[in-house]
């Protein structure tokens, strides 16, 4: 009897195992056709997010949902991968894909609790999930995963699995594998972590929310001392370096993107680009684009914006703290609650005012603790009463803030290098500022405002405003295409016109000064911005000749007005409408094509794009284009030359006379940047509500514009060179510090010619107050009694009539 009981025990249990197999193979037919190709694995595309670099690999902005910083096997530290296999699978080098004893440990524990659970899994299983499957808990999923683990495991070697692991794991806020992870809680990149802090993130894979180190800094403490504990046992770390390590505390915060540049303004004209190019792959297909910007130049015209703008706050009178909070408490962490709530703007802190003294103060600055005020950063602080109109000197603090007050506080550093704390205000009035290389275009610096997250606005590309005199330029070069010389003698005096547009009767456009000078040469007119000179120039040679020389200069003529006002500069450009128009004189006549991204790479393809600008090149020969979308081919071809707009000749007399701008106009505060080799013109519209300064280098042509947005004046006197002229100054002064000086080479087909200074005629031998002028060989100078050649131009000094232009001209 037992004999057949034990033969039919053995029958059942053969049964059993060959309908279990025969299920097994059945399932493993069924599944197998229908697991993902483990090729797509290996080409998997991790949603790497857009980074923006300057030109010299500084990382100026990460766009994308998901951080992630990719690394090779090679570059994740020997310790971090210890550390993962302690937490996560011990047994990763030598089990096939599948820890049978895991299954079999969360196989019991679903018969003994009747729940599903999640054991088991191996490093491997992981990745099939992550890359391919749901993370729903049922039966067949599991079989799934651990079918796909073991073809994982045959077609992937045990290194590139552990890449495709540690780069895909998601490990909190974020961040998507180590190198983000490392970056996001420690500020650091991967390689530089310390022990105590590879172990923080190896614990996180588990239960990212439950442990993480932001959210539950003590539970994430125990789970690192866990891991810490896993690595001792199993032979990594030794006992006493293991004791050191659990010591340590947590030193997690959240870190934003690594970024070494501020040019927000720029990220955001590249974010832009590259979703108009690629849709919204542009945020995850790891694509690193470089731009054109130089980080040198990038501070230095970031600094020179906003120290200026605080300057012309400071002249303007203080408006007073931003609001009242009440009596502030002692308690720094309340204070600190108080602030933090209270955004900064740009290197603007807000601060609240916890004692008031005779000649100073003590405020509690957000994120940086107790400061003190002194007077010399306080007696600035008059009262301002109206753009040009400023209450009394204060004689003591009291009479400038109040205990309880919100104020804004900002470091600066004076001219001996000390550093000393001021008290600020965010100003209402804005600047712009672009620096172009003339040779091909290259944006090296631009800043759209104060502070982009204050204002997202970027008033390089996107504001138009009047551009003032700064437009008399592009006049005076159409009229030395029409024939005037340096020594055109124009009369500046009155000019009465109708105008039916305006609101009286007659448009009576007059001098920034108010007065007349007269008969003016025309070099003369252009250094002190005479307006009533350009008018009889613009009237002179033509409307039409004017907008067809205008045009070579990359203007949109829709936006230029066809009548005498245009003389004046009362279109509509951008700042980046000046740069490139300005590199025309600085390249010696070539059009320009302003740019700002210089390649473009993809994550696991290199190279996808890479600009070919035109260039500035007189011997150039065209032999093709440049590669303009993915795809094509990436070889860059010959140097494509920029159009040649003005002659060589124009473009030395125009430099010539601009050099006088600076030498003896409206920029003389330029020449304390002790050199010969610069140039420009100041620009200042009605009311001053735009100030303008856009001048240039053989090497770099920069543009400065500050006004205000809703088109408020800026007040008495702030003229382009008061107001935009010294951040121009500021900008150059570091930026050409180790160039050296350019001397400006007369070109063929001119000649010097000495002339009597108050006729503009060739002057007598013995003429002791002879000066020298430069001529085209084309239009020679007329002799005493020969016919000037503009209309209104005196042979000597007369009185200033008022004349009446007849309004068709316009």
């Amino acid at each position: 009897m037992l004999k057949w009981i034990g033969k039919f025990f053995l029958w059942v249990l053969s049964t059993l195992f060959l309908l279990a197999a025969a299920g097994a193979v059945a399932v493993y037919l069924y599944l197998e056709p229908k697991l993902p190709s483990i090729e797509n694995l290996k080409d998997v595309r991790m949603q790497v997010p857009l980074r923006v670099f300057s030109a010299d690999g500084k990382l100026m902005a990460e766009f994308g949902e998901k951080k992630r910083i990719p690394l090779k096997f090679g570059e994740v530290p020997e310790r971090m991968v210890q550390a993962f296999l302690s937490a996560e699978d011990d047994r990763f080098f030598e089990h096939p894909g599948v820890d049978y004893q895991g299954i079999l440990r969360a196989a019991g524990l679903m018969l003994l609790t009747g729940k599903k659970s999640q054991g088991g899994s191996t490093i491997t299983m992981q990745v099939a999930r992550n890359f391919f499957l749901s993370r729903e808990k049922t039966f067949g999923r599991k079989l799934t995963e651990i079918l796909l683990s073991f073809r994982i495991e045959r077609e992937l070697s045990k290194e590139e699995i552990l890449e495709l692991y540690l780069n895909k794991i998601y490990l909190g806020n974020r961040a998507y594998g180590v190198g983000a992870a490392a970056q996001v809680y420690y500020g650091k990149e991967a390689r530089e972590l310390s022990l105590p802090e590879i172990a923080m993130i190896a614990g996180l894979p588990k239960a990212p929310s439950k442990f993480n180190p932001i959210v539950n800094p003590q539970r994430a403490l125990e789970r690192r001392d866990y891991v810490l504990g896993r690595m001792r046992d199993l032979g990594f770390i030794p006992q006493a370096e293991y004791e050191a390590a659990v010591k340590t505390p947590g030193t997690a915060e959240i870190h934003g993107s690594m970024t070494v540049l501020e040019a927000p303004y720029v990220a955001e004209m590249v974010r832009h680009e590259m979703v108009r190019r690629f849709n919204e792959d542009a945020y995850t297909n790891g694509y690193s684009v470089y731009t054109t910007i130089d980080s040198r130049l990038q501070d230095a015209a970031q600094r020179a914006v906003r120290s200026n703008l605080r300057a012309y706050d400071r002249r303007h009178g203080y408006i007073g703290p931003e609001r009242h909070l009440g009596e502030a408490g002692e308690d720094e962490a309340g204070l600190q609650e108080v602030l933090s709530g209270v955004p900064s703007v740009a290197d603007l802190l807000p601060a609240i005012v916890t004692k008031v003294e005779e000649k100073g103060a003590q405020v509690y600055v957000k994120d940086r603790g107790r400061l003190s005020l002194t007077w010399e950063g306080l007696e600035w602080a008059r009262q301002r009463i109206s753009e040009d109109h400023r209450g009394k000197k204060p004689k003591q603090a009291g009479e400038i803030m109040k205990t309880g007050d919100l104020v804004r506080v900002v470091e600066e550093v004076r001219a001996d290098g000390a550093a000393v704390w001021s008290l600020a205000q965010v100003p209402k009035v804005q600047s712009a500022m672009v620096s172009v290389a003339p040779d091909d275009g290259a944006i090296k610096a631009l800043v759209g405002g104060y502070d982009f997250y204050h204002s997202k606005f970027n008033r390089v590309t996107q504001a138009k405003r009047q551009p003032g005199s700064g437009f008399k330029a592009m006049i005076y070069s159409a009229a030395l295409e029409a024939g005037f010389t340096p020594a055109s003698l124009i009369n500046d005096a009155p000019v009465v016109t109708d105008d039916a547009s305006s609101q009286s009767a007659m448009w009576r456009p007059e001098n920034y000064s108010g007065e007349f000078g007269g008969p003016t040469r025309l070099r003369i007119a252009l250094a002190k911005s005479r307006n009533l000179v350009s008018i009889r120039i613009l009237r002179s040679m033509g409307i039409k000749h004017a907008l067809e020389h205008i045009r070579k200069f990359g203007y949109n003529l829709d936006e230029v007005p066809h009548n005498l006002t245009m003389a004046l500069g009362t279109g509509v450009v951008t700042p980046l409408d000046m740069a490139r128009a300005y590199s025309v004189f600085a390249n010696g006549g070539f059009l320009i094509e302003p740019y700002v991204i210089q390649r473009i790479e993809e994550n696991g393809r290199g190279t996808i794009f890479k600009a070919n600008p035109v260039r500035a090149c007189e011997t150039c020969v065209a032999q093709g284009e440049t590669a303009a979308e993915v795809g094509d081919d990436i070889g860059i071809s010959a140097v494509r030359p920029a159009p040649r707009v003005i002659s060589p000749q124009n473009s030395y007399l125009m430099n010539s006379m601009m050099q006088d701008v600076i030498r003896m106009g409206t920029a003389t505060d330029a020449k304390r940047l002790g050199r010969k080799d610069l140039a420009g013109k100041t620009g200042t519209t009605n009311d001053q509500r735009d100030a303008w300064f856009n001048g240039f280098h053989p090497s770099l042509a920069a543009v400065v514009w500050v006004g205000n947005d809703d088109f408020d004046p800026l007040g008495e006197d702030e003229t382009g060179g008061k107001a935009a002229l010294p951040v121009w100054i500021d900008f150059m002064a570091e930026a050409l510090k180790a160039v050296p000086e350019q001397e400006l080479v007369m070109p063929a087909g001119m000649y010097r010619l000495r002339i009597d200074p108050e006729s503009g005629r060739p002057a007598p031998a013995d003429q002791k107050s002879a000066i020298t002028e430069v001529f085209q060989v084309s239009a020679v100078p007329p002799r005493e009694g020969e016919e000037a050649v503009a209309e209104g131009v005196s042979p000597g000094p007369v009185a200033p009539p008022v004349e009446k232009i007849p309004e068709n001209l316009f």
